[in-house]
């Protein structure tokens, strides 16, 4: 059972196009994932906002920009501990402190797709033409959290933050199959986007509110920003560098 269930998630993450390596451009960083072999140790409880993640700075004294409603903030949480689960490599996305990442993105540009058009008409489109919706991201992650929970309740009976972990990644993957209704935008587009805004917050340089103590580079061996390599790049021996964030160089 307990594979069957990695299988599964690891489905969730094989075809978010993220290449090998990391990806450093402003905010946005990739990694690949879903090779892994994450065990099945994801968190399924601690779903109140003040709830502490594995480590680090306590949600309960971040603060939230984008989201007032709590309960949708806990379904995010444990979404994207699902598809980013704590294991014995590392903490996972709530211990990175992957949601408030993303709570931080809806509340900028990313999540009011300032810097996108987003007049008519509005058409499905080809993958290749970009953002296609009517609704800006931060109403697309809202009706996407409210759409989780109301499937928990139709299903199980029960808050999507009390489900079991498989419960959880059953309603997951009907997102990802496409097999709930939505407005504005189609299921599986809305889990791509959760998909790849969690990867991003596992793996963005700690300044933008995830990758919290630089955990996720940690468990790469990717040295973040280092002012120089002169004491390391004649070696024939693979280097491990202790990572540092753009804000250390502020600092």
């Amino acid at each position: 059972m307990a594979e069957k269930k990695n299988v599964s998630r690891r489905d969730f993450l094989k075809t978010s196009g993220i290449a090998a390596g990391a990806l450093v451009g402003g905010g946005i960083i990739g990694g690949v994932i879903g090779a892994n072999t994450r065990q099945d140790t994801a968190s399924t409880s601690g779903g109140e906002a003040g709830h502490s993640g594995g480590g680090g700075t306590t949600e309960a004294v971040r603060g939230l920009q984008f989201f007032k409603n709590q309960q949708e903030f806990a379904v995010l949480q444990q979404a994207t501990e699902r598809i980013f689960p704590e294991d014995d490599l590392g903490p996972g996305a709530i211990g990175l402190g992957v949601p408030f990442f993303i709570d931080h993105q809806l509340a900028g540009s990313y999540g009011e797709n300032s810097k996108e058009y987003m007049q008519a008409p509005f058409e499905e489109g080809e993958a290749t033409q970009g953002y296609q919706s009517r609704l800006k991201r931060n109403e697309l992650f809202r009706q996407g959290l409210q759409k989780m929970q109301q499937e928990a309740q139709s299903r199980f009976e029960a808050n999507f933050v009390d489900l079991e972990g498989e419960q959880m990644d059953e309603i997951l993957t009907a997102f990802q199959d496409d097999e709930v209704d939505m407005q504005g935008a189609n299921a599986q587009f809305f889990f791509r986007l959760l998909r790849q805004a969690t990867l991003n917050g596992a793996y963005a340089d700690p300044i933008y509110g995830g990758n919290q103590n630089m955990e996720a580079w940690r468990m790469k061996g990717f040295p973040g920003h280092q002012a120089a390599y002169i004491n390391d790049i004649e070696s024939e021996e693979f280097a491990e560098i202790e990572p540092h964030s753009v804000g250390d160089m502020l600092s």
